[in-house]
């Protein structure tokens, strides 16, 4: 019977480690990454049936690199495993395309159902959340909800390398673009925010959860 194919990604080399030793009885580990640029290479060479990857990246947050993946059509499932006990966290999560949200400290109780569930195309949630999740979508915050949606996805990753103190100049670098492209992208999500300063582009992603600390 074919191993279901899993790619991890977190940046912490020692809870990779423990989720390595976690699933390797059950599921055929393809990769470990570290950051969310690294999980876009590697899920387009290493095509696993499942990633699992934390929210909270460098370079490139979890949820916006799903994002970026299930919009390249790849039939990849999504189950994502963080320390976040947010409400909110989870439905940008499911927003995004992912099948499962299990918090770190469940995960040697539940990850394993959690990718079992996503192979069948169902849903997890973890329990600690279940409750307060259905009560967000059935309430009217959800149907207020806004979601950062003046932000294109290039300018989304332009910020949160800005906000995590990069230049324009290591920017270009990452996202193979001219620095002069980086500064006309900060410009004009300045002016398009109403923001006057750095600070406040930062903050701005901060609580729009394009940096997630």
């Amino acid at each position: 019977m074919k191993r279901t194919r899993v790619l991890l990604a977190d940046d912490h080399m020692i809870v990779a480690e423990g989720l390595r030793s976690l699933l390797e009885a059950d599921f055929e580990l393809v990769g470990t990454v570290q950051d969310g640029r690294a999980l876009l290479e590697a899920a387009e060479k290493l095509q696993p049936d499942v990633i699992v990857a934390d929210i909270s990246m460098p370079l490139l947050n979890g949820i916006d690199a799903v994002r970026q993946i299930r919009k390249s059509g790849k039939d990849i499932k999504v189950v994502f495993l963080t320390m976040h006990p947010d409400v909110t966290y989870a439905v940008s999560a499911f927003e995004a395309g992912a099948l499962g949200y299990v918090l770190k400290h469940s995960a040697p109780s539940e990850l394993v159902t959690a990718i079992h569930s996503a192979m069948e195309g169902k849903t997890y949630v973890t329990p600690q959340l279940a409750g307060e999740l259905m009560q967000f979508y059935q309430s009217g915050e959800y149907a207020q909800r806004k979601e950062c949606v003046q932000l294109t996805q290039r300018q989304r990753e332009v910020l949160q390398l800005l906000a995590e103190g990069h230049s324009a100049k290591e920017i270009a670098s990452v996202l193979q673009i001219s620095p002069r492209t980086v500064e006309f992208h900060k410009y004009l999500m300045m002016k398009d925010l109403g923001m006057k300063t750095v600070a406040e582009l930062i903050k701005y992603a901060i609580k729009n959860g394009i940096v997630i600390t």
